[in-house]
């Protein structure tokens, strides 16, 4: 009895002193976790990008002056064309028949006009022997005007014709590249139906859609800047060349061209670009993409306190995301220390051991925070 007495004693006393170890590891505080901090930064006003695309500046849409079938398509989509080359041609059968008839109608007109001159003629020396009356000779004078007009509508005609049997052929008007086909050889089209879209050589420019909300702050001659996907990082100055007078139906958007200075760069044609439009003097804080946190669908970001080192999670406004940035507008403070990586595995007055993106410390004070 007195063993068991004894046993439980020593069991008691054994968790006792672990509860007694556990309790002290609770008291014990966390490690700061480090955090790689930066402070946000004031720049010039964000500016607004849209996105576009790169386009000829003339881009005419090529069709057939006269209607018929498609009897040979003669060039490709994305083909250099040349001034003057053949891009289509139509069945020219009836265009031929047509010029044959107009011929012949002009051949008939001739030789009215030969008989009607020769009968003019002999009224004039029967009118000279006045062995006819003026009222007839008129009336042969009348005849031969008449057929004297018949053979200039005949010619005109025969012009026509001719002109008909070239307007079967679509050629280029000026050098350039085909951007669309919009018809099929064996395919009916009427006269100005659009067959062909031509890339013209020549200046370059973006196309893009301006929502109606700004709209108003465009007009012609804007200056704006433009960058090609193609060659990041480098921007090219330009300036507003056109915009619609009404907004799309539905998208609710203003086309409008921007015609800008490429220099020597390589610029092809449907190539992505976007357009930087300057939202005005005011500057702007600015903090990396990494930092943004997003809670209960709104943006946020943990904020450093650079005296107790803990960080707090601060709902902002941004505006449009940039490359490696975003602009806050609302909420934050130019020389504010942020969390920049790592903002999932953040809590609410968590400390936070500030490094930079080297890993060297960083030493936090209310005075760099200015």
């Amino acid at each position: 009895m007195t063993t068991f007495s004894t046993r439980r004693w020593i069991l008691s006393a054994g968790l006792l002193a672990l509860l007694s170890g556990c309790g002290g590891d609770a008291d014990t505080e966390a490690p700061a976790r480090p955090a790689w901090v930066v402070q946000a930064s004031a720049q010039g006003a964000a500016p607004t990008a849209y996105a576009g695309e790169v386009r000829a500046r003339h881009e005419p849409a090529l069709a057939f002056r006269i209607g018929g079938k498609i009897a040979r398509r003669q060039a490709e989509v994305g083909e250099r064309v040349k001034a003057g080359q053949a891009l289509a041609e139509l069945d020219a059968s009836d265009v031929a028949l047509q010029r044959e008839a107009a011929q012949a109608q002009l051949a008939s007109a001739e030789a009215d006009l030969a008989l009607a001159k020769s009968e003019l003629d002999r009224y004039q020396q029967l009118l000279d022997q006045q062995l006819v009356s003026r009222s007839l000779f008129d009336a042969r004078k009348s005849q031969y005007d008449a057929a004297e007009a018949r053979v200039r509508q005949a010619r005109a005609q025969a012009r026509v014709s001719v002109n008909q049997a070239d307007y079967a052929v679509l050629r280029a008007p000026a050098d350039g590249l085909v951007a669309q086909r919009l018809a099929e050889a064996g395919q009916v089209v009427a006269a100005g139906q659009s067959v062909f879209v031509l890339a013209e050589d020549g200046p370059r420019e973006v196309a893009i859609s301006i929502p109606e909300r700004e709209a108003s702050a465009f007009a012609v001659g804007r200056p704006l800047v433009v960058e090609l996907w193609s060659l990041p990082g480098q921007r090219f100055p330009g300036q507003l060349r056109e915009i619609a007078p009404a907004a799309d139906p539905q998208a609710r958007t203003f086309a409008a061209r921007v015609a800008f200075d490429p220099g020597d760069a390589v610029v092809d044609l449907g190539q992505s670009a976007r357009v930087y439009a300057n939202g005005g003097d005011h500057a702007v804080v600015t903090v990396p993409l990494s930092a943004l946190y997003e809670k209960d669908g709104a943006a946020a970001l943990w904020v450093v306190d650079p005296a107790a080192l803990t960080v707090s999670l601060r709902p902002v406004q941004v505006g449009a995301y940039g490359e490696s940035g975003v602009p806050v507008t609302a909420g934050l403070q130019p020389g504010e220390w942020v969390v920049a990586a790592g903002v999932h595995l953040l809590l609410e007055g968590q400390k936070v051991r500030p490094i930079d993106d080297e890993n060297r410390p960083l030493q936090l004070t209310a005075a760099s925070a200015d």
